[in-house]
């Protein structure tokens, strides 16, 4: 790609945790690298010193620096102090690009609209978040309806979420390009189960619409079978560990499952030999990528754009919210021919390189930022085309 010059990017999201912050790290770092100015506003308080370990990691990348401060997950009153923080950075930094990510993200990117000195291209990535028909999902829905007006871009992570941000939304009068997820070229080499690893491996968020009550009553319903006691090993944290806790006590199965808290994915992989996704709705996650990349035997459910990931084999994916299902997957995965499995694995790790890569996706997004800023004739004379 031929750059005149560079672009001001400014990268705007709620939690800096799971695969959100996954996709904007490696998208601030590939723009950086190619002579972009970066910078990232986050909550303050979310996401513990993981998250602040990994933002000073990031730091080094972003000359246009990193901002936190409290952004509330729910609805709330201190949104609008929130969006002032968002709006006064954005004038200090005057980006061209304002990108934001999730549905708190996206609503304080656009709100900037709304308020005078501001000419920078708003660009949403929505992650799932308001779309996903869960608790709530009508009231989300109607704020982005309210703001949708106000988007220059929408940029999505999957065909699914494209399509189901139609459903919600109608036409628009926004631009629509899709810039699916994409994993570094390191990823792509084969992690080895430990020898003492658990028979199947959870690595994710623990909230509801993950699934990891379905992993556990699926874990209940094989040792009471009697034929097979496996081991699990759950890796990450969230609100619903408590409850997970309290379903493993019931089923009397803390010596056969363990909670070991975040690890990065590459680290946890070594933990387990079958990894499971279960999840009850997904847009692209990168964990299922991840998983493939390494060329580890993976059971996921048929949910968001996992599809996507899977191409010609999404025949191999699941029901979700079945714990029947996934009991018969995880028990025919323990008895599956090691040769087969081998085979499998690799004909979907290179489905993945070819198809899910960290170039092309920063290659597609920094070309939607050119036809965005096309689009708008103040920005348009800022940045000609060529600049890309």
């Amino acid at each position: 790609m031929h750059r005149q010059r560079s672009l001001r990017i400014l990268h705007v999201l709620r939690a800096p945790v799971g695969g959100l912050f996954r996709h904007v790290s490696d998208l601030a770092r590939e723009q950086a690298a190619r002579g972009h100015a970066v910078g990232v506003i986050a909550d303050s308080a979310t996401g513990g010193e993981t998250a602040h370990r990994q933002l000073e990691a990031l730091a080094p990348w972003l000359q246009l620096g990193v901002r936190r401060f409290p952004m509330r997950r729910e609805p709330h009153i201190g949104d609008l102090s929130a969006m002032a923080s968002v709006f006064r950075e954005t004038l200090r930094l005057r980006p061209d690009i304002v990108h934001g990510h999730g549905s708190k993200g996206g609503l304080y990117t656009r709100a900037l609209s709304f308020l005078p000195g501001v000419r920078a291209a708003r660009v949403y990535t929505p992650h799932g978040g308001s779309f996903h028909r869960q608790h709530g999902h009508d009231f989300y829905v109607a704020v982005e309806r309210l703001v949708v007006s106000r988007t220059d871009l929408l940029l999505f992570e999957s065909d699914f979420i494209a399509r189901a941000v139609a459903e919600s939304l109608g036409p628009t009068g926004a631009l629509q390009r899709v810039a699916k997820n994409g994993l570094r070229p390191e990823e792509f080499s084969a992690v080895e189960a430990e020898p003492n690893a658990a028979d199947f491996l959870y690595v994710g968020e623990l909230s509801a619409y993950k699934g990891v009550d379905i992993l556990i009553e699926a874990m209940a319903a094989i040792h009471a079978a009697g034929n097979f006691a496996p081991r699990l090993a759950i890796v990450g944290s969230g609100a619903e560990q408590d409850k997970l806790a309290a379903l493993i006590a019931r089923h009397r199965l803390e010596s056969h499952i363990a909670v070991l808290g975040p690890l990065e994915a590459r680290k946890a992989f070594c933990l387990g030999r079958v990894v499971v996704a279960p999840s009850r709705a997904e847009s692209l996650p990168y964990i299922v990528m991840e998983a493939i990349a390494a060329h580890k035997t993976i059971i996921a459910t048929d949910v968001g754009g996992v599809g996507e990931i899977f191409g010609p084999r999404r025949d191999l994916l699941i029901p979700s919210n079945d714990p029947a299902a996934l009991t018969q997957a995880m028990i025919a995965a323990m008895c599956a021919d090691k040769s087969v499995t081998a085979k499998e694995q690799a004909f979907l790790a290179r489905h993945v390189a070819e198809n899910f890569s960290l170039r092309a996706m920063a290659d597609s997004v920094l070309s939607a930022y050119a036809e965005a800023l096309s689009r708008d004739e103040p920005a348009a004379a800022r940045l000609p085309e060529s600049a890309f």
